[in-house]
């Protein structure tokens, strides 16, 4: 089955390079850029005047010395010496307009309950929680782990830590104890926020249960702020934890709070995301470039107007979710919408429902979303009335191109232009993209953003010619870049720099076609991308081994119908141990407890050996070519 959805998606992207669809007269009209080719030209010739424009039109407390500091390369700088605070632009400014009283977020639950929050409204909040912050002691500089549901005082929460200068980590509310416990310990956060639970698909997610095992071994947590949610029993641990609606109505949450200025190149937040080895990497961004990289590539591909309705249906947890969801659409003055709970929770057609129901405009979701959806057919979106839909858009992994056709036709109606993006946690900001004038190709993410230059490379570093396979990578740097990884900067050197020096190594496989669109093709290393979200090998296989059972374990992925890729599994058992459907089924639901249910394998297959090189390593390209039927190419680096 593998071989056939492998071969048969490779000459669906084939296929797809022929066709082309150009913008409507209408699209182009009410375009945020209109002369695509001027834009690119001016950003090429002046990448720091590009800029200085662009971030001209947010405010600073005052202002750069330098656009683009490369005295220390890769360890770019940008605005050096600018004062300036995210908050301030996000809220704080919209208070002197208009869109004081503008819807700022739409919130719906999973049960159907709403509420609603202006800018004004939302300052006031965010006010409040960050005056609590300081009332705990949180400082400039401190890490406050995140780790909850998709309820509105995740933004919150973000916002009021970015607000006092202490540097957030969110950690996504599908993983379970071992990953949150890794982050909150690499970190050294002072103070958890976390819920007493979520719901998803009617159920209830145990956040404060994971959040309390994870925090039993991490000296470093002081206090634990909980949001009641689901308002089931949770424990809660005397001079420890408090609940935020307590908190919130204490003479400490004044609605005043001044916000701190900060040094452009001062730390905002810090993402974790899966690398080639067991441990996570820290991705730190910083104010000021993340701020003009998010509002840029926001008002310009989504063509964000003060009229629409946006709805990044992402989780909050990934760099989605923050550039897109929480910093940018308030950058934009946008008003945004959020849904708690499953895209098919009750019935298949509740995103629809939702669409219709508060009239949004411009939609933005992953490829795994868009396949599951489109399982249950076309009656379900069919039943609801779309016609408020403008823009669509895809993100999280290569998009293919029946996925594009259906999403355009069923969803958009043949008249809503899909800007499918490729970015990373690492760059902050859409990297590869359309802007709405651009004419699309079904599974291309086209060109460059403005200002952004790319190339593909063969192994020795040699641009490769047309429709050929080679290493993605970024040859200017561009202002929402990661700076470093936290308390790591060799490891940053090493891993993003070094293979071409000079040039941001991307870890993605790609080719550009005879028009120059480029095709994104993949992870060129250890990572695993499920439903958009990556996972390294060595975390799946060292939760597999901490399992008394197994010896040894490789995991790979491949390619799957709904998902994009599954998690597959070969594990050696320790002796005295037998394979069986039982263990298997304990294997997959231990995975799970540690990492989360995103990182359980579709399959686990039990062997009694592994494929490796003389030098011990596990060559996964094999065991994915045995899986599918496929060559297996070079062994002779074989250890036997």
């Amino acid at each position: 089955m593998a071989v056939e959805t492998k071969v048969s998606r490779e000459d669906e992207f084939r296929q797809a390079e022929h066709e082309i669809y150009p913008p409507s007269p209408e699209v182009v009209a009410q375009a945020n850029v209109k002369d695509y080719d001027a834009v690119v030209k001016q950003a090429r010739e002046d990448l720091a005047g590009f800029w200085a424009e662009r971030a001209s039109e947010l405010e600073w407390f005052a202002p750069w010395d330098k656009v683009l500091d490369e005295s220390n390369k890769p360890f770019y700088k940008w605005f050096t010496n600018a004062k300036v605070n995210i908050v301030y632009n996000a809220l704080d400014r919209h208070m002197k307009t208009w869109r004081k009283n503008k819807v700022a977020l739409i919130w719906e639950g999973e049960k159907g309950e709403q509420r609603t929050f202006s800018y004004f409204r939302l300052w006031q909040e965010v006010n409040k929680f960050a005056n609590i912050l300081k009332s705990m002691g949180v400082h400039k500089g401190d890490r406050v782990t995140i780790y909850m549901g998709r309820v509105p005082e995740l933004p919150m929460a973000m916002l009021a830590c970015a607000k006092v200068g202490a540097i957030h980590s969110v950690v996504y509310g599908g993983f379970s104890v071992e990953a949150l416990h890794t982050r909150i310990m690499d970190s050294e956060s002072k103070l958890v926020i976390t819920c007493d639970g979520g719901f998803m698909n009617g159920k209830i997610v145990e956040l404060k249960k994971i959040a309390d095992e994870a925090i039993q071994r991490s000296p470093t947590v002081e206090n634990v702020i909980v949001v009641k949610r689901t308002g089931h029993e949770v424990n809660m641990e005397a001079g420890r934890d408090l609940w935020l609606h307590d908190l919130m109505n204490l003479p400490i949450a004044s609605t005043k709070c001044e916000t701190e200025v900060m040094d452009a190149e001062d730390p905002l937040y810090l993402l974790y995301t899966s690398g080639t080895t067991g441990t996570p990497k820290a991705i730190l961004h910083t104010h000021g470039g993340y701020m003009v990289g998010i509002h840029t590539t926001l008002k310009w591909v989504f063509d964000l107007k003060d009229e629409d309705r946006w709805w990044c249906a992402a989780d909050p947890g990934w760099v989605t979710g923050h550039s897109y969801i929480v910093y940018g659409p308030l950058l934009c003055g946008a008003t945004s919408f959020m849904y708690e709970g499953a895209p098919t929770f009750p019935y298949p057609n509740r995103w629809w429902s939702l669409v219709e129901k508060y009239g949004i405009t411009v939609l933005y979701t992953a490829p795994t979303a868009i396949r599951g959806l489109m399982r249950f057919g076309e009656a379900w979106p069919n039943r609801h009335d779309l016609s408020s839909l403008r823009l669509l858009g895809s993100v999280g992994e290569p998009i293919n191109p029946e996925a594009w056709k259906w999403y355009h036709r069923v969803i958009g109606k043949k008249r809503c232009p899909i800007m499918d993006t490729w970015w990373q946690t690492e760059t902050g900001m859409f990297m590869i993209t359309p802007l709405p004038v651009v004419p699309l190709k079904p599974g291309s993410g086209t060109f460059p953003f403005p200002g952004v230059e790319a190339e593909i490379l063969n192994e020795e570093g040699t641009p490769v010619g047309p429709d050929e396979e080679g290493f993605l990578v970024l040859t200017r740097p561009w202002p929402a870049m990661l700076r470093t990884i936290y308390k790591d900067p060799d490891r940053f050197v090493r891993q993003y720099w070094t293979k071409y020096p000079g040039k941001y190594m991307t870890g993605d496989s790609a080719r550009r076609d005879a028009d120059g669109y480029f095709w994104i093709i993949g992870r060129v290393d250890d990572v695993i991308k499920v439903s958009g979200y990556r996972l390294g090998t060595a975390e799946i296989e060292s939760a597999l081994v901490s399992h008394h059972t197994v010896a040894e374990a490789a995991a790979i992925g491949l390619p799957h119908e709904i998902k994009g890729t599954a998690i597959y599994t070969y594990v050696i058992l320790r002796q005295g141990s037998v394979p069986s459907e039982e263990l298997a089924a304990e294997l997959r639901q231990h995975v799970g407890h540690e990492l989360g249910p995103i990182a359980r394998p579709e399959k686990i297959e039990f062997v009694t050996k592994l494929p490796k090189t003389r030098s011990g390593k596990i060559m996964r390209r094999v065991l994915k070519a045995r899986a599918q039927g496929l060559p297996e190419g070079d062994l002779s680096t074989l250890e036997e």
